[in-house]
Parts: C-alpha cells; sequence; structure tokens
C-alpha cells in the first residue's frame, strides 16, 4: 500500500484518542481524583483531542467494587457528573472486555447516556463473542471499535480470518494492539497494510493502540498512521500500564493538523501526573518492560518486579527465559 500523507500533511480522517483514564487507571486502580478528569476533560476539549476514552465498563459481579475507583466501572451517572450534557467536539469513549462486561444491563441505549464509543476489546479466539456485542451495542445506537489485544501473538492467517468476520459485523474501526509492546515498525507497517486492506474492503477504519515497552511506541504510531491508520490513541507522559503508551504530548505535537494543540496537555503534566509519580504512581519504560517487550511476552512479571524495586536485571531475564520455556 502507498503511503497515505506525508510529515507535512492534514490527514481529515485522523482521529486523536486520549485513553489516559482507562490504561493509566491500570496503574492506580482507577484511584484518581474528580479534580484530574475534570481538568483532563477540559485540557482534551481545549487541546482538539476527538475521543476521551474514561474507563472500562466492567463487571460488578466479577470484579469489587471496593477495590476499585469508579472509573473501573463507568457508570453513566459518574461521567455525566464530569461532562453534563458534553456539548463540545470532544466524544466520550469506554472500553468493555469480552467476558468481564454485563453488556446487555450495564450498557444502556445511547439516546440515555454521554457515551458516544464502546470500544471492545478482544482476543483472537473470542471473535464471535466480540460480534454480539459489537451488534448489542450498535443497535443501541453506539459507535463501536474492535480492539484486537496481543496481536504479536496472532498468526496472519488467524488476523485475516478474524478481520474477514468482524468486517460483517456494525463495527466501525478495526484495531492493531500491541499489547505486549513487542512490535516494531517495519512489523506495524505491515499490520497497518494488512488491516487497511481488509478496512477498505469493508468500509472500516483503522486505530492502534501501541504500548511503550521498547521506546517505541510513538514512532510505531506514526509508522501505522503513514500507511492509513486514522484512529491514534496516547495518553498523557505515555501513562498506561507497565511501560504506557504512546505520549499524547508527542502525538498532539506531531499531528500537522492546527487544530491540535499542545499546551493544555502539558497543563495536565504540570499540574497532575508530576503529582501522581511523585505519590508513588509507576508507568514508563524500564528495563524489566525492555525485556518483556523483547521476548513478547506479557509484561505481568516485569511490573511485580518494578513494585519490589528490584534492580537485578540479569537475573529477572534469565527467570524470564525460565518461565518462556517452562
Amino acid at each position: 500500500m502507498a503511503q497515505k500523507g506525508d510529515l507535512l500533511s492534514v490527514r481529515q480522517d485522523i482521529r486523536v484518542v486520549d485513553a489516559t483514564i482507562r490504561d493509566g487507571g491500570l496503574c492506580n486502580n482507577f484511584r484518581f481524583d474528580d479534580k484530574f478528569i475534570k481538568d483532563l476533560y477540559q485540557a482534551n476539549v481545549k487541546a482538539g483531542v476527538d475521543y476521551m476514552e474514561f474507563g472500562y465498563k466492567a463487571s460488578k459481579e466479577i470484579f469489587n467494587e471496593d477495590d476499585f475507583g469508579k472509573w473501573k466501572f463507568c457508570n453513566d451517572s459518574d461521567i455525566r457528573k464530569i461532562v453534563g450534557d458534553n456539548k463540545t467536539g470532544l466524544k466520550i469513549a469506554v472500553m468493555a472486555d469480552v467476558g468481564r462486561t454485563d453488556f446487555q444491563k450495564d450498557i444502556i441505549p445511547k439516546k440515555d447516556s454521554p457515551i458516544d464509543l464502546v470500544r471492545i476489546a478482544t482476543y483472537i479466539n473470542t471473535i464471535p463473542a466480540a460480534v454480539e456485542m459489537i451488534e448489542n451495542c450498535a443497535k443501541k445506537g453506539y459507535e463501536t471499535t474492535i480492539n484486537i489485544m496481543a496481536v504479536s501473538k496472532a498468526n496472519t492467517d488467524d488476523i485475516k480470518t478474524a478481520l474477514d468476520i468482524l468486517g460483517q459485523s456494525p463495527v466501525n474501526a478495526f484495531y492493531i494492539v500491541d499489547s505486549y509492546g513487542a512490535l516494531y515498525p517495519e512489523q506495524s507497517r505491515k499490520l497497518a497494510n494488512l488491516y487497511c486492506e481488509y478496512a477498505d474492503k469493508y468500509g472500516k477504519s483503522v486505530g492502534i493502540h501501541a504500548h511503550n515497552n521498547q521506546q517505541l511506541a510513538f514512532a510505531n504510531t506514526i509508522e501505522a498512521m503513514t500507511q492509513g491508520v486514522s484512529y491514534l490513541d496516547a495518553t498523557v507522559d505515555g501513562m498506561g500500564r507497565g511501560a504506557g503508551n504512546c505520549a499524547l504530548e508527542l502525538l498532539l505535537g506531531f499531528l500537522k493538523n492546527p487544530k491540535y494543540k499542545v499546551a493544555p496537555i502539558l497543563k495536565i503534566i504540570e499540574e497532575h501526573t508530576e503529582k501522581l509519580k511523585a505519590e508513588g504512581v509507576k508507568w514508563g519504560y524500564d528495563i524489566p518492560y525492555m525485556l518483556t517487550g523483547q521476548l513478547n511476552t506479557h509484561p505481568r512479571p516485569a511490573i511485580s518486579y518494578v513494585k519490589e524495586d528490584r534492580k537485578d536485571y540479569s537475573k529477572f531475564a534469565n527467570e524470564l527465559y525460565d518461565i518462556i520455556n517452562s
């Protein structure tokens, strides 16, 4: 596929998605105060961000509400307290995991909700259940995306089959999700070409959600963008699980559309994310995350390692090899 646009182009199909609360919530069990959420919402409006993801629509039957902040569950009333009637150009998103969301009852009709977009997260082996959720949410009036997680572990034939099935659903966009931060730009480009081929066939868009284990989240995002990917996920200060994500301030500074502005996001970093770091909330590139990224494996062991404040990197590398080879 020929490159779509160049470094000086304004692409009207680009949609910037701020995933700070949802992915960043994995760092502190979603325990954000309302001032941070309100300030971030207002900053995203000023910055020209297209979507703000508030968190998960997690099942209260599976997860104990006392163990998490409210953005693990994203009650419509809690979102409404932040955004009111949201008479802005910013759309509101939530994520719903296959098998972990009571979507039949907890996702109410769009006409009664402040939410615009439901992002459905699935693994390659649960596509039929994802389609059921897509159809349910679309029928209720929502935009939907499908986030195929851990794509670096999936084989190409399975991806093609999944995209064919999903293409026949009412989903609006397919997402490339580098859950393990294992992809390199060349791989991101190839995946973007593949996803865009199926998107063109079925009249869909394509998105990317990158993790920064190898300090490539931004590079992978803009590489995929040049190939036609249009939904671009990012987080303030790169805040997200483990190594974090593509930094929103980097992405907004790169995009040439004058509607996007970096200054409001810098204010959030000054006033909020620096404070979160000082309070002990951890995220961002570190050697343990680099190792799990290079080995294309889940960052769970690295997250535990970082929490223990260990520095015996070579020993940890050997532990990882043992886990993978066991």
